[in-house]
């Protein structure tokens, strides 16, 4: 489970996040928020790619380990992290961007030498099927498409046999059909492997359709905390202008840190 505490983040010398109070623990979340709210921030400061100003993050109770620290790397292959761009190693092939996500496992001796263990190697062949990619496994990633290398992706974070993925805005860079694909196995992984998702997302629809909790950032602060259909149309208006949001009907849940299974 990942938690937060009054969580504050400057990003570029600038107030990003302010007093975030949020658990994640099983299902499927997504995050919701205009552009500037502070999604992509919370996302690399829960993994440790940026550093937090004010409050704490926890993974399974333990406080985030301090930048470069053995106890940060060994967190971090517990969050498989799947980026907007990607972030694939365009020169190697799918498999073995497959397979940098597991090197945490292997004798870093050996994985310098690119000499990977067979069962990792099994493992990774596995994964692109799981991902609908076994008959790409030998094409370098700039010779995939954008749907296809977000699917490798994803397998390269399942490689490092995480708890939970964090997805930052998957599938804003595809085409409906590859967004469709990506987040079904987003959604596949939730539900068969019980990984806990956690996905900024930009249209609603496909909040609605996939994600059983939302959480809603506005300007930096954590405005929303429910179910999507307590997203009524007048909340999303509210959310996506300049107008401070409403305290909301009952039943709504504003900032109240809860732990949703899906």
């Amino acid at each position: 489970m990942i938690q937060t505490e009054g969580l504050h983040v400057q990003y570029r010398g600038k107030p990003a996040l302010h007093d975030i109070n949020l658990r994640v623990g099983q299902g499927f979340t997504a995050v919701i928020g205009p552009s500037g709210a502070g999604k992509s921030t919370l996302m690399r400061a829960l993994n440790g790619l940026i550093p937090h100003s004010g409050g704490q993050i926890l993974l399974d109770g333990q406080p985030l380990g301090h930048p470069g620290s053995a106890r940060l790397r060994g967190q971090q292959r517990q969050m498989g992290m799947v980026f907007q761009q990607f972030n694939l190693v365009r020169r190697l092939t799918a498999l073995d961007n497959v397979l940098l996500g597991g090197l945490g496992r292997v004798n870093p001796v050996m994985g310098a030498l690119g000499l990977v263990p067979a069962a990792e190697r099994a493992y990774g062949l596995h994964l692109l099927e799981r991902v609908g990619l076994a008959d790409h496994a030998w094409k370098r990633a700039d010779q995939l498409s954008g749907g296809q290398q977000q699917r490798v992706g994803i397998a390269r974070a399942l490689a490092q046999r995480p708890s939970v993925i964090l997805a930052d805005e998957p599938i804003s860079a595809l085409d409906p059909r590859s967004s469709q694909e990506v987040m079904a196995i987003l959604q596949d992984i939730q539900h068969r492997d019980g990984i806990a998702v956690l996905a900024n997302l930009h249209f609603l629809d496909t909040v609605r359709e996939y994600a059983g909790r939302v959480v809603a950032l506005k300007a930096g602060r954590l405005v929303f905390d429910g179910t999507p259909a307590q997203l009524d149309p007048h909340l999303t208006r509210e959310l996506y202008d300049q107008a401070p949001l409403p305290a909301g009907p009952p039943g709504l849940r504003l900032a109240a840190p809860v732990i949703v299974s899906a």
